[in-house]
């Protein structure tokens, strides 16, 4: 009985540690076209001992058909020795899918993609554990030595390469060295909580998504996970080339045995549970949205032109303080409601559905707020009518 017991136990355990190992490497989303360049933009200086940088990628958003980008930071590692393998894109079977990174204690394979910062495309040269401290390489991460002084100097050759897949029409002609594979099936695990919520507050900021910066965010990388405002934030000097999303962009769910399900999709890839799609209200006539992360991005006005330059210039200045108002009370709402999915994981039908016409009716609110708010201030900076003569 005793042999059997174990038999059963080492069986149940072998089972377990090939499932974990297989959802990291699996698939979590399928898109038809490929993401943007990488933009262009600067490393913020690491915060501290022990912080490991996490390249910036573009992730897919199925509820905008559109990609958005998440910022490269500064993540503690999970466990001493541990490295990052970033995420990456690659052509298969007619479309562009979607690889997880994770954590380990050897980088794998990201692709060939060139992150820049250490991740140039094989391996890492950023920095190394010794003795239980990690070194920093200064020719390629930005470190203050006065805070850090675990350093050393290792030139590498750093190549200008923004594209962002692999395979494909245009895309990174690279395939997994041995050393790559081994790192794949040895220990590792995924992404930490901080980066979690670090990719949904990127996927609810609507300057984020490709269709808004056209390949150029304005919050490119920054000191700490999640914080997407302050000294930290570095936004893209330039986009990494020229994007034009197809006009009927789409995404589809990976399938298939070989293919992660939408509902086991990594953490910050997929909708929070209980999401349902906006339904069209009015006849078709218009949208009414659950939640606040589902509006569409708030459009920027056109300049003002009453002829009067000064004027212009003030009216300019007030839109603007409008329009990053409303950003403000957009995400501030977002994390509300995204923190009240979180405290509820497994809500009774009855709760649910109450919490999801308080989400509504709060997103409709905020909705018809903005919409007064921009109204009023078209017609007060309407040009003024003309005098009879």
């Amino acid at each position: 009985m005793r042999v059997i017991s174990f038999l059963r136990l080492l069986l149940v355990a072998l089972v377990v540690l090939l499932a974990s190992t297989a959802a990291l490497s699996q698939v979590g989303i399928s898109v038809s076209f490929g993401p943007p360049p990488l933009p262009v933009y600067e490393q913020p200086v690491c915060p501290g001992d022990g912080y490991i940088w996490v390249p910036g990628y573009w992730a897919w958003d199925d509820d905008y058909d559109d990609y958005y980008w998440v910022p490269g930071t500064w993540v503690e590692a999970p466990e001493v020795g541990y490295l990052w393998t970033p995420p990456w894109w690659g052509w298969e079977n007619g479309a562009y899918l979607f690889h997880a990174g994770w954590w380990g204690p050897e980088v794998g394979f990201y692709g060939g993609i060139d992150y820049g910062f250490g991740y140039f495309g094989e391996g890492f040269v950023g920095g190394r554990w010794e003795g239980g401290h990690f070194f920093y390489n200064r020719s390629v991460t930005n470190i203050n030595v006065v805070n850090i002084r675990n350093v050393y100097n290792e030139n590498v050759n750093v190549r200008e390469n923004h594209v962002s897949y692999n395979g494909g029409r245009g895309g990174i002609e690279a395939r997994p060295r041995p050393q790559d594979e081994a790192a794949a099936r040895g220990r590792h695990i995924g992404p930490v909580a901080a980066q979690t919520e670090h990719v949904r507050a990127a996927r609810g900021n609507p300057e984020l998504r490709a269709s808004t910066n056209h390949g150029r965010p304005p919050v490119a990388a920054t000191g700490r996970a999640g914080e997407f405002r302050g000294g930290s934030v570095v936004p893209a000097r330039a986009a990494g080339g020229e994007y034009h999303p197809p006009a009927n962009r789409g995404g589809e769910r990976a399938t298939g045995a070989e293919r992660q399900p939408a509902d086991h999709a990594p953490a910050g890839e997929r909708p929070a549970p209980g999401r349902p799609p906006a339904e069209p209200a009015n006849g078709g006539g218009g949208h009414s949205y659950t939640h606040a992360k589902d509006l569409p991005p708030i459009e920027r006005p056109a300049a003002p032109n009453t002829g009067n330059a000064k004027r212009d210039q003030k009216y300019q200045q007030q839109q603007k303080k409008l329009y990053d108002q409303q950003n403000q009370e957009r995400q501030k709402l977002t994390q509300q409601q995204e923190r009240e999915h979180q405290r509820t994981p497994n809500p009774t039908p009855q709760r649910q559905q109450q919490m999801e016409q308080r989400h509504q009716q709060q997103t409709q609110q905020m909705q018809q707020k903005h919409t007064q708010q921009q109204q009023r201030m078209t017609q007060r900076q309407a040009p003024p009518p003309e005098r009879k003569k």
